[in-house]
């Protein structure tokens, strides 16, 4: 062959053999290298650069090289991804070495292509330098490496030691507290011993000819890498890693990963400001309808929309992402300009950029045509159901178009705020009344009449009754659309408490929008409601990863984490809140709680520096510290100024009765409770029949007439609260119906009903789970203290 027909190139390379391979039974040998065939073709690497065609194969008896073209590190990950595998089959003993060099393809002597050159034989021989469960890498990949933090810990140099023919190879060992093998090489041991004994004159001679060698290879490689430059590719490869996996090796950020930065409005109108916001948003629930694609939630971009420069390197780590898409959108009249451009954030490389110009009626299907030219710019491929689901047009009608997207405007504000809702819904019914087979705009109707019901805006009958029209109509038109099973899901939950029919909506919903964070939050916590408490803190992790800057989906991740009684984890989410909005009321409350639910009053004090802690909080500490007095002082601020929270378990006037009890001020006390009782009388006859919160305020008023000393009328109402809101229908909160109850005996002496509840309550998981901290520390259980049974509880160390 002429040298001139030989063209080289630099191959990435992992070699994989199973180790004792010659010594298996023939069967047992067809078995392992066809079960190490699925492990390889199955990660993420081999994929990615298969589909690429940056992929070559060199199969061989016991294993196999694979030549990865695009990138330095994807041998490295390939490596890891196949260690990791192996895991689960200790019957295969594999050992893997990687190295980057020249590398041929060549026609055999059988006339198939093969591969040969240099990058191939010391990829091998590294490889045989280990043992089952290694992966070697040689020196000049760790010195790739090394240049990158993420990388740095798992790395271990292990010198050199004698190969084939008498040459010397140095390599380094690759680890972590997951993968690979971090005991030293049989051949390492062996070299390190002959070391050991070599005279010491030899060592320095050695040591001579090693610095010379040295000084010529940093000179070369200084020359190379002078000339050469870094490939881009290779920046970007090394670049998109996520950090903090615990106890896992560095797994790269998908290339398939996106964030839509909110798209600028450059109309004159400024009131044209929905319309951009609008797009932005449609264009996110298109994205999010592709399996292939993560594709961060609107809450966490939206943060980035009065940016005056911004930094899409420092974005995209941040959300966790490689691409960004950013843009702008100008309406006139009747006329629409879009201009969007896709950047690889990690290098700023603009992959495309593009103007749309369109009339508002040609605008409707533009989302669709977006979301499918992002897709294909990330190399993401969609199915035939995802194309039509994603370039589908949600009406013909553009002045229908326009009142949905300002009630998705509406929508994107608080919903606890009632004015938001209200103009929601009216958008949407203008929508629906220019267009009544505009599914979409009956889904989100229907969505935000279940919300006005659930959160208690509007409890009525009729506003039920139209979340449940709303869905119906929707179903009717498009019973396949994921987002009307979305819609009926929340109808189930929100008005119909069927927790089981909901999941098997939003599970359904979920088939078509894979990447929805509403879809996959909505099913986390309906599998909390369940009592399915893994899969809801799984779903809960996916919500946070899709939306890291979402302080809901963080508070979520936490609150159940604390319901299983895993305060680590929750203390570790609610701080990711804190990192967000360091005064955030809500994040330091439920810090303050778990500091409390583990018995540690000292760690909640540096909280109450904070300005945005309760008045709550404040009172909290206070009262379990036993210093009544300034309970009753902050309590007392916080009733007149007629403080209110969402949750009457938690209402300031029952922790201000039982300040003043424990104080001695009976009088005081008992004028607090009978207020208290009267208000929850008033607001029972505003809520709707058989609802959670009617059951949360008869437990509520049960606890005012424990206060007041009113046995039978206090156990009555506690009774109707756990009626109503059983443990077995909800696990997540209908046992703190349970813990009233024992607040209610403990208030009334009754030792020996409400320590039976509390027994079985320390052993269950439900929202803010009672422990013996919380037993030890809380003034209300001081009349049934000195019950040996209730100090046995106190002192119960499995929690």
């Amino acid at each position: 062959m002429n040298s001139a027909d030989v063209k080289l190139e630099i191959g990435h390379v992992l070699f994989i053999d199973i180790v004792g391979y010659s010594k298996l039974l023939i069967n047992e040998q067809g078995e392992q290298i066809q079960k190490l065939k699925e492990i390889v073709r199955a990660t993420e690497q081999f994929r990615l650069a298969e589909a690429e065609g940056k992929l070559l194969r060199l199969p061989t008896g016991d294993g196999g090289a694979l030549v990865f073209r695009n990138s330095p590190e994807a041998p490295v990950l390939c490596a890891l991804e196949i260690s990791k595998a192996l895991k689960s089959h200790p019957e295969l003993h594999v050992r893997m070495g990687i190295h980057s060099g020249p590398v041929n393809e060549i026609t055999d002597l059988n006339e198939q292509a093969n591969i040969a050159g240099a990058g191939i034989n010391i990829a091998q021989r590294v490889m045989n330098c280990g043992d089952a469960g290694h992966i070697l890498v040689s020196r000049h990949v760790a010195e790739d490496l090394e240049q990158y933090r993420q990388w740095q810990p798992c790395l271990h140099d292990l010198g050199e030691c004698e190969v084939k023919h008498g040459a010397r190879l140095h390599a380094v060992n690759l680890y972590t507290d997951e993968v690979g093998n971090s005991q030293v090489p049989e051949k390492f041991k062996t070299a390190w011993a002959v070391q050991k004994a070599r005279p010491k004159s030899a060592i320095q001679k050695w040591a001579l000819i090693g610095a010379a060698v040295l000084i010529l290879i940093v000179v070369a490689t200084g020359f190379l890498v002078f000339q050469v430059g870094t490939p881009l590719r290779g920046v970007r490869q090394n670049a998109v890693v996520e950090q903090g996996r615990p106890g896992g090796a560095p797994l790269p950020i998908s290339e398939k990963s996106i964030a839509v930065l909110p798209l600028e409005n450059l109309s004159e109108e400024k009131e044209n400001a929905f319309f951009a916001d609008g797009i932005q948003d449609e264009l996110l629930s298109n994205l999010s309808k592709i399996k292939d694609l993560k594709v961060i939630s609107r809450t966490s971009v939206m943060q980035y929309k009065t940016a005056i420069t911004r930094n899409l390197r420092e974005i995209a780590r941040q959300l966790g992402v490689s691409n960004v898409v950013e843009g702008s959108v100008r309406r006139s009249g009747n006329h629409i300009r879009v201009s969007v451009q896709l950047i690889d954030a990690l290098t700023d490389r603009h992959i495309w950029v593009q103007n749309y110009d369109r009339t508002l009626a040609d605008s409707l299907a533009l989302q669709g045509e977006l979301a499918t030219e992002i897709a294909a710019g990330v190399g993401a491929t969609l199915s035939p159901q995802e194309k039509a689901r994603v370039e589908a047009k949600p009406t013909n009608n553009p002045a229908a178009y326009d009142a949905y997207l300002r009630g998705r405007a509406a929508e994107a504000g608080s919903l606890f705020d009632k004015s938001n809702v209200e103009r929601a819904i009216q958008s949407y019914q203008e929508a629906v009344k220019l267009d009544p087979s505009f599914v979409p705009a009956w889904v989100r109707l229907s969505f935000m009449h279940s919300n006005s019901y659930w959160i208690g805006h509007d409890p009525s009958s009729a506003r039920l009754a139209a979340a449940k029209d709303a869905a119906d109509r929707a179903l009717a038109l498009d019973p396949n659309l994921p987002e009307t099973h979305l819609a009926l899901g929340y109808y189930r939950y929100y008005g119909q408490h069927d927790f089981a029919g909901a999941l098997a909506e939003f599970q359904q919903a979920e088939q078509g929008l894979p990447s929805n964070v509403d879809v996959i939050r909505a099913i986390a916590l309906i599998q909390r409601r369940l009592g399915h408490w893994d899969e809801a803190i799984a779903e809960l992790r996916r919500a946070v990863e899709l939306d890291p800057r979402n302080i809901d989906a963080s508070s979520g991740l936490a609150l159940t984490c604390r319901a299983v009684r895993r305060f680590t984890e929750a203390l570790a989410s609610v701080d990711r809140v804190l990192a967000l909005e360091p005064a955030n009321t809500d994040a330091l409350g439920l810090k303050a709680h778990v500091f409390r639910a583990t018995g540690d009053l000292q760690a909640v004090e540096p909280l109450l520096a904070n300005p945005g802690i309760s008045p709550l909080d404040r009172s909290l500490q206070a009262l379990f510290q036993r210093r009544y007095a300034a309970a009753i002082e902050i309590l007392s601020n916080a009733v007149a100024a007629d403080s209110k929270l969402l949750d009457p378990r938690n209402d300031e006037r029952l922790l201000l009765g039982l300040s003043q009890q424990r104080a001695g001020d009976v009088a005081a006390a008992r004028a607090t409770y009978q207020k208290a009782a009267q208000d929850f009388q008033r607001q029972l006859n505003k809520v709707a029949r058989d609802s959670f919160k009617e059951a949360e305020l008869h437990a509520v008023l049960g606890r005012a007439y424990a206060g007041l000393g009113e046995a039978a009328s206090a156990v009555t109402e506690g009774q109707k609260a756990i009626a109503m809101h059983p443990t077995s229908k909800d696990p997540f909160e209908g046992p703190c119906e349970e813990e009233i109850m024992a607040q209610i005996y403990a208030l009334l002496g009754d030792a020996d009903h409400a320590i039976p509840i509390l027994k079985r309550l320390l052993q269950i998981p439900y929202a803010f789970a009672i422990t013996p901290g919380l037993l030890r520390l809380d003034p209300i259980w001081d009349q049934i203290r000195n019950d040996p049974r209730f100090q046995q509880l106190c002192q119960d160390k499995q929690l």
